[in-house]
């Protein structure tokens, strides 16, 4: 990490999990154990039902609270959705655009990434937007083209001042949920390779403002080795998100790294 160049964010995706009670409960654990975090940023993204409780639980304190995904529309006729300007409108400040499982199981493309993203900006909202090759893809070793073709869609007619208030978390499809995890020198490579294709599309100084996240299974006993690489960022944390004594971990891997 370079956090004298770019912020430091870790990250929760709490998934399709937790009753609003249950909400309030983790959170109430997480806020003193991240209090000291200083400099890296912990952000809270949680399921829709439980925004304003977890807004309401973390005021006045360091947690950020981020959603897991948003409409590209302001309104309108799309029964399920929730718009960018309803987020704003409750306090929320991130969001998850792109989730590896948005892709897979709900059809998003990088074409409706693409339109999230820039409402999302429009809104105010600092979107988290999530790229990674496929276990099929990284065997057949398209992995550099495959995650170019998603950056430069993801993030087209995207200026560059946006792009910098904009986090990229790389999760490669194929850790996601199964244990298994990058090596941290693979982490390392794609997120530099993330870096070079933002030097290549804005300019230098813009790629090495933007904060790039690993995203796939990160947890407490792999988390200061992945975080201690020069272009990571930080994390997308899921499972161990879920649990306030290995997130803290991972805060604070982040604050020492």
């Amino acid at each position: 990490m370079k956090k004298n160049v770019r912020k430091a964010i870790i990250a929760g995706n709490w998934k399709m999990n937790k009753t609003r009670p249950e909400a309030k409960a983790l959170l109430e654990e997480i806020k003193p154990l991240v209090a000291n975090a200083g400099e890296v940023e912990v952000v809270a993204c949680v399921p829709f039902t439980n925004l304003e409780t977890a807004i309401a639980a973390t005021e006045g304190t360091n947690v950020k609270i981020g959603a897991e995904n948003v409409h590209f529309e302001k309104s309108g006729a799309f029964t399920g959705e929730i718009s960018a300007d309803m987020l704003t409108e409750l306090g929320v400040e991130y969001v998850v655009i792109g989730h590896s499982e948005r892709r897979q199981y709900f059809g998003e493309t990088d074409e409706t990434v693409n339109k999230r993203t820039k409402a999302a900006l429009a809104a105010g909202l600092k979107p988290i937007v999530c790229v990674g090759e496929l276990l099929w893809e990284r065997e057949c070793n398209i992995t550099q083209e495959v995650i170019a073709r998603q950056i430069k869609l993801d993030l087209y007619d995207i200026s560059a001042e946006d792009v910098k208030r904009t986090v990229i978390a790389y999760e490669p499809v194929w850790a996601i949920g199964t244990g298994k995890t990058a090596t941290a020198d693979q982490a390392e490579e794609v997120c530099a390779l993330i870096r070079s294709i933002l030097s290549e599309l804005y300019d230098e100084a813009t790629s090495q403002a933007v904060t790039i996240q690993y995203g796939g299974s990160m947890n407490a006993a792999n988390c200061a080795e992945l975080l201690s690489k020069e272009n990571v960022d930080g994390g997308l944390i899921g499972g161990a998100s879920l649990k306030a004594n290995d997130f803290n971990t991972i805060v604070q891997a982040a604050v020492n790294g």
